[in-house]
């Protein structure tokens, strides 16, 4: 009998899981970015910037990661990673990004998620 996972098949997951972490990554610089520039300078945008970096970096080494630290089912995960994307995309339009933009980044964002999450199963 022959494996089940081919060469190809390894490759092609992990480049969804490089996808789906450069849009992890993304989405937590957008977040940190409008965190500092949403509010005024130095006093609450310095605390709000920082603060929104440790709380998404957190959220995500807890529930997205690839080695998560609590293992959660499914939706959980899914729930936790659309949560990450529709704040980024809520914060790329609060900065005033054209609406098109961070459309097409959530949906591409949300099915890279999808198709890297069918494939770990």
């Amino acid at each position: 009998m022959t494996s089940t996972t081919s060469p190809q098949s390894a490759r092609t997951a992990a480049r969804f899981q490089l996808a789906r972490g450069l849009f992890h990554l993304v989405a937590i610089i957008v977040i940190t970015v409008w965190g500092f520039l949403s509010w005024p300078l130095p006093f609450p945008g310095i605390f709000t910037g920082l603060g929104l970096l440790v709380l998404s970096v957190l959220l995500w080494a807890l529930f997205l990661s690839p080695r998560p630290v609590l293992r959660v089912d499914y939706f959980a995960a899914a729930l936790f990673e659309l949560m990450l994307l529709a704040a980024a995309v809520a914060a790329l339009l609060s900065l005033g990004v054209f609406w098109l933009w961070p459309a097409l980044f959530g949906v591409a964002g949300a099915v890279v998620g999808y198709l890297t999450s069918r494939r770990t199963r």
